[in-house]
């Protein structure tokens, strides 16, 4: 018998919004993987910190945390024989992701890697779009409209060509980019329509108009439009 892999959701980052299940897992682990920059702590650990066993086998998937490539792809090749040696054994191991696995998330390299050979469990999570809807305080999407959640490093004309076929539109990944997507924000005249939010459910989340954002943003922000004509009101059925 082999051990199974389990890819856990924890959410946007407040360990309150990690589910019932998720946290029951961690706190009956064995061995425990998780991504991790070359330095400071592994967010999705802190996340899940005071669940994880002390006893614990823990495998971090250091990924460096700078503007040019580097091969990520061995960095998860690494990781997967580690982890697979486990299963082997027959221990089950648990994958730590920040928001949702599937959304965005690194854990489909590691699934890619090694849904052939062994059961893999994947444990939904609060998604870092819910989390930043929340902190907002103001609905996104009603009725009918059509939601587009985009990558931040797309070029400005596949940006300004999607956005203005949405009626609402999520833009992630904002970091080093912030100054070029307000810019393009404002050329298609969204600017008044538009909100960011950076680390949303943890105590520094902060929420504003995308027009007072600050100069530089972390990684963990977004970017919310609502292109309707009254979009933060509710309207009559």
């Amino acid at each position: 018998m082999t051990g199974k892999l389990y890819g856990i959701g924890l959410g946007p980052g407040d360990p309150e919004l990690m589910t019932l299940k998720a946290h029951r897992l961690i706190t009956g682990a064995r061995v425990i993987a998780y991504p991790a920059p070359d330095s400071g702590e592994s967010f999705a650990r802190s996340i899940a910190a005071a669940a994880i066993p002390a006893d614990a086998i823990e495998i971090p998937m250091i990924v460096p945390m700078r503007t040019e490539r580097f091969p990520a792809q061995e960095v998860y090749a690494t990781a997967a024989k580690q982890i697979a040696a486990h299963l082997h054994d027959g221990t089950d191991v648990l994958v730590l992701c920040e928001g949702d696995p599937f959304f965005y998330g690194s854990f489909m390299y590691l699934f890619a890697r090694l849904s052939e050979a062994f059961g893999v469990e994947i444990v939904p999570g609060v998604s870092s779009l819910a989390g930043c809807t929340a902190a907002m305080q103001r609905p996104l999407v009603a009725r009918n409209d059509v939601l587009t959640v985009l990558p931040g490093p797309l070029p400005d004309g596949d940006l300004e060509a999607r956005v203005a076929a949405s009626e609402a539109v999520a833009i992630m990944k904002v970091g080093r980019h912030l100054s070029r997507l307000r810019a393009l924000v404002e050329r298609m005249g969204l600017l008044d329509r538009a909100r960011y939010i950076e680390r949303a459910s943890l105590p520094n989340q902060r929420s504003m108009t995308l027009a007072d954002a600050p100069d530089k943003a972390p990684y963990f922000s977004m970017i919310l439009i609502n292109k309707g004509t009254d979009p933060w009101l509710a309207q009559t059925p």
